[in-house]
C-alpha cells in the first residue's frame, strides 16, 4: 500500500520518537516504510539506525553532485525500514528550510522513494519557514499528524500547523489525520487535548503517556518495538501504527484565534 504521511509539532515534543516508533511497528506489520527525517539535526532516523546518520542527502549532493546514486541516499534500519535523512547547514549557517526543498527535489529526481511504501515524513518545528511547509504544499504528504502534549505553547504550534493545513487544503489533497498526543503529565492533559482536537474538527487519535520505557530504548538507540516489544508503550505504538493504516476519517482544519486557545487551556488548566 502507499500512503504519504508527515509528522509535524513543536520542536522537542517527541516527533521523531513518534514516527521511529510508528515507522518499525508498520514495517513488523509486513509493510514497507520509508522514513525521511526533515531536520538539520539528522537524528529522525537514528533509533532505527542505532546511530545518527552521517550521510544525508544535502552532504551526498555537496559531494557527489549529480553523479549521486539513491543508494547513497537510504539507508536500512530495523526491520528493513528505508532510512533518510535530508541533512542541512551548519549551525547559524544558510536556510535549513531551503536544505529540505533541496533534498526533497533530489529524491523525487532519482524516484527514489519506492511506489509501494508508506512514506513518512519527520518535519522539525512549526510551519514558520516555506521549507518546512514543501511536504504538505508540494503534495509530497498527504495525510497530516500533529503531535502535541498539553502545554499551550505546543498547543499553539499545533494549532499553527492545523492553519497551514487547512491554507494548503485549498488547492490539494492535504489533510489533518489527527492529533497525537505526547503526555507531559499535566492536569487533565488527555481531556484538554480530545477537547482540542474537536475544535479543531478532527480527533485525538492516540495518548502517549509519559514512560520511562521510551527514555531507556533512547538511551539504547533503539526504538521501543526493537528494546521493549512486550511492553504496553510498544503496543501503544503499534496501535496507533494501525489506526494510522486504516484512518479515512482526514479532515479540513478549523484554527482557533489565540484567545480562544488560551480560554481552553485556562479552562482545563485551572480546574
Amino acid at each position: 500500500m502507499q500512503k504519504k504521511i508527515a509528522f509535524y509539532g513543536k520542536g522537542g515534543i517527541g516527533k521523531s520518537t513518534t514516527a521511529a516508533n510508528v515507522s518499525a511497528a508498520l514495517a513488523e506489520m509486513g509493510h514497507r516504510v520509508c522514513q525521511i527525517g526533515c531536520d538539520p539535526k539528522n537524528d529522525s532516523t537514528r533509533l532505527l539506525l542505532g546511530k545518527v546518520c552521517s550521510q544525508t542527502v544535502l552532504d551526498m549532493v555537496k559531494q557527489y553532485g549529480e553523479e549521486v546514486r539513491t543508494e547513497d541516499l537510504v539507508h536500512s534500519g530495523f526491520g528493513g525500514v528505508q532510512c533518510i535523512e535530508a541533512g542541512g547547514p551548519e549551525p547559524g549557517v544558510g536556510c535549513a528550510g531551503r536544505g529540505i526543498i533541496v533534498a526533497l527535489e533530489k529524491l523525487k529526481a532519482l524516484q527514489a522513494l519506492p511506489e509501494d511504501a508508506i512514506i513518512l515524513y519527520d518535519v522539525l518545528g512549526d510551519v514558520v519557514c516555506g521549507g518546512f511547509a514543501v511536504p504538505i504544499r508540494e503534495g509530497y504528504a498527504s495525510d497530516i499528524y500533529i503531535v502535541s502534549s498539553g502545554e499551550l505553547m505546543s498547543l499553539y504550534a499545533a494549532n499553527n500547523i492545523a492553519k497551514g493545513v487547512a491554507r494548503y487544503a485549498a488547492r490539494g489533497a492535504v489533510r489533518l489525520g489527527g492529533i497525537i498526543g505526547n503526555s507531559r503529565g499535566i492536569a487533565n492533559e488527555q481531556a484538554l487535548l480530545e477537547e482540542f482536537a474537536k475544535r479543531l474538527h478532527t480527533s485525538l487519535v492516540a495518548y502517549i503517556p509519559r514512560d520511562r520505557t521510551v527514555n531507556k530504548a533512547e538511551i539504547h538507540r533503539k526504538t521501543v518495538i526493537e528494546f521493549a516489544a512486550d511492553s504496553p508503550q510498544a503496543a501503544i505504538y503499534r496501535q496507533l501504527a494501525g489506526f494510522i493504516c486504516e484512518n479515512t476519517a482526514l479532515s479540513v482544519p478549523t484554527p482557533m484565534s489565540f484567545a480562544e486557545l488560551e480560554e481552553l487551556v485556562l479552562d482545563y488548566g485551572d480546574e
